[in-house]
């Protein structure tokens, strides 16, 4: 009988507390690869006092509950998914115009 194979499972975690005007503001980003492949997803910018809905989390993506899906202002609507690079760029992008909108206001 052969020898069984063991996919490799790891998880990248990375959280970045914000400062100077968005002190106490965190930019999360979790991710699970599967044999080099990602699997698993979280990214969020999270402000509670931009956002009291959805624990702080103005804007995120993730694949849990079996879709792609994008959770913006405590609403949550499926996307199209075509590559996690493709989209951790477009949520950056997504953030920093958010973030110019946030400066305006101020």
């Amino acid at each position: 009988m052969g020898k069984r194979t063991r996919s490799v499972k790891t998880v990248s975690v990375e959280v970045n507390r914000l400062k100077g005007k968005r002190k106490g503001a965190i930019l999360k980003d979790e991710v699970w690869y599967e044999d080099g492949e990602v699997v698993a997803y979280n990214l969020a910018y999270i402000n509670l006092r931009v956002c009291h809905v959805d624990h702080g989390r103005v804007l995120g993506y993730d694949n849990s509950h079996g879709f792609h899906h994008r959770h913006f202002m405590g609403k949550v609507e499926a996307v199209d998914f075509t590559s996690f690079d493709e989209l951790s760029d477009h949520f950056i992008k997504e953030v920093h115009e958010l973030w110019r909108i946030e400066d305006e206001e101020d």
